[in-house]
C-alpha cells in the first residue's frame, strides 16, 4: 500500500460486432459485444463531489461518449461509510440487473474495522479500473506553502493542525494522513482527523476554517485547484505526473509516503459470469478510446485494469496488507 515504488502492484496498492442483444440474453460469451450494453445504473456510496462520484460519472461519460454504453444513470446513496449502498445492492439484488456500484480501498478498510458487516465477498467483483494518488491541500489563502511547514506545526503542537477527509475515522483519508505524518517523524496516533460524509462536505470544512488540511484524492484536488479555491501542497506518487506537473510529491519534500488508491466496480450478488464478462470487455475497450483519455487526463488517474477473478484475488491480498498496517498504526 505504501512504499518506494509508485507502480501499481498487487502488494503495494491500498495502497480496469455481434448481433444486438440485451444483457440478460442467455447466449455464449463469445457472441456478446461490449458495444451493445444498453444501460447501466451507477450506485455511488457517497455524496456529490467525492471520489466515488467523480469516478462513476467520469467513466459513465467516457463509456457513453465513445458509444460503448447507451445510457448511464446515477444514484448517490450515502450513509454508513458506504455501508448503506452495499446493503441496498445486496437486499435488492434481484432488481439490480443493470447496476454497477463504484467503490475503492475503503470497502476493504471499513469491512476490517466493522463499520459495516459486509465485505467485497458479499458482492460480485467486476473490475478494478483506475488508480488515484492521494493529495493534501489547503485553502487558497492558507499560510502554508509546503507540506513540510505543516509537519513543523504538527510536531510543535499536534492540536494546531486539523485534517479533514470525506470519510470516517480509520478510513483511507485518515490512514494516508497518519502514514504521511509517521513517515515525517510524527506520531500517527496524534493526528487530529475530522471526518465528513463525502468530499464536498470536507471541502466546505476546509474553506470555513474548521480544518487546515484536506486529505483527498489527487483527482478531486486537481478539480478544486483549477477553480481557485485550494492549493495542493503534495501528492503521494513517487514522481510528479504529466497531468499535474506543478504538484510536488511528498517524496521530494523528504517524506517517504507513497500511496495509490484503486477504484472499481461491483455488481449485485448472484450476477452471472457471462454478464461480468460483458462489463469487463466494455471497460477494457474503454481504455482505447479518445473519450477515456480526455476523462483520465483531466482527473490525473492511473489505469488499473483488474477484471473479474483477478480483481477478487487482488482484494484478498490487499485485505491482508491493510490489516497489518492498521494494526501497526493502532487502528485495529
Amino acid at each position: 500500500m505504501f512504499g518506494k515504488n509508485s507502480k501499481i502492484s498487487r502488494r503495494f496498492m491500498l495502497s480496469a460486432a455481434a448481433a444486438v442483444i440485451s444483457l440478460g440474453a442467455a447466449l455464449p460469451v463469445s457472441t456478446l459485444s461490449a458495444a451493445e450494453v444498453e444501460q447501466i445504473h451507477f450506485i455511488i456510496p457517497g455524496g456529490a463531489g467525492g471520489g466515488w462520484d467523480g469516478t462513476a460519472r467520469g467513466i459513465g461519460e467516457a463509456l457513453t461518449k465513445s458509444g460503448l454504453l447507451g445510457t448511464a444513470s446515477y444514484e448517490n446513496l450515502s450513509g454508513g461509510g458506504g455501508g448503506k449502498a452495499i446493503a441496498h445492492l445486496i437486499e435488492t439484488a434481484e432488481r439490480q440487473g443493470d447496476t454497477l456500484m463504484v467503490n475503492s480501498t475503503p470497502i476493504v478498510i471499513r469491512s476490517l474495522t466493522k463499520v459495516f458487516p459486509q465485505s467485497f465477498r458479499d458482492l460480485t467483483s467486476v473490475a478494478g479500473v483506475i488508480g488515484d494518488y492521494a493529495a493534501f491541500a489547503v485553502a487558497a489563502d492558507s499560510k502554508y506553502t509546503s507540506f513540510t511547514e505543516v509537519i513543523a506545526d504538527f510536531k510543535a503542537d499536534p492540536n494546531s493542525v486539523k485534517i479533514g477527509g470525506g470519510s470516517t475515522r480509520g478510513s483511507m483519508d485518515h490512514l494516508v494522513a497518519a502514514q504521511a505524518f509517521k513517515a515525517a517523524g510524527g506520531d500517527p496516533n496524534a493526528v487530529k482527523y475530522i471526518a465528513y460524509d463525502a468530499g464536498g462536505k470536507a471541502m466546505a470544512g476546509l474553506l470555513s476554517g474548521e480544518t487546515q488540511i484536506l486529505s483527498t484524492g489527487l483527482s478531486e484536488a486537481l478539480e478544486l485547484e483549477r477553480s481557485g479555491q485550494i492549493r495542493i501542497l503534495g501528492m503521494t506518487g513517487q514522481n510528479r505526473i504529466s497531468d499535474a506537473p506543478d504538484v510536488p510529491t511528498l517524496t521530494e519534500q523528504g517524506i517517504d509516503a507513497v500511496f495509490v488508491n484503486w477504484r472499481g466496480f461491483f455488481a449485485a450478488p448472484g450476477t452471472s459470469p457471462e454478464k461480468v464478462k460483458i462489463y469487463t470487455d466494455m471497460l477494457e475497450k474503454m481504455y482505447e478510446t479518445a473519450d477515456w483519455e480526455t476523462v483520465r487526463s483531466r482527473n490525473g488517474w492511473v489505469e488499473f485494469y483488474r477484471p473479474g477473478e483477478e480483481f477478487t484475488t487482488f482484494l484478498e491480498e490487499q485485505e491482508g496488507i491493510i490489516g497489518d498496517l492498521m494494526k501497526e498504526l493502532g487502528f485495529l
